[in-house]
């Protein structure tokens, strides 16, 4: 469980200094990510996603997430958190942006890469 609440630090580590590089990297080259109205295929389409962000209305924001639920199975492991976005200014999330999150992760050469995230409003 450590490992996975290291790739959690290193996700929003990378958020909160707008670094689109590190974020993307924690990804499987082939990951997806669906949220509403959103769909991203692949690391680099991630990456085109964080740094556009990142450049623009993510600037200054942090994202959260609180796991509720991790189950480790073999080489896999799913992670259901509590997520949301804390805008520049804002301290916490607003309830309209409160998510749930599914998160599907790969254990690959000894780390954890996340090969699947989708969120939903709470």
């Amino acid at each position: 469980m450590n490992e996975i609440k290291a790739l959690f630090d290193t996700i929003y580590t990378a958020w909160a200094d707008n670094d689109a590089d590190a974020f993307a990297e924690v990804y499987r080259e082939d990951a997806t990510v669906t949220m509403p109205g959103v769909f991203h295929q692949g690391r680099a389409a991630i990456h085109a996603h964080m740094k556009a962000g990142f450049a623009g209305p993510l600037r200054g924001s942090r994202g959260i997430d609180e796991p509720q639920d991790t189950r480790i199975l073999g080489n896999t492991a799913v992670v259901v958190s509590k997520a949301g976005i804390i805008m520049a200014g804002e301290t916490e999330v607003p309830a309209e942006r409160e998510r749930r999150a599914t998160w599907v992760l790969s254990k690959e050469d000894g780390r954890w890469l996340v090969a699947a995230y989708s969120n939903t409003p709470a």
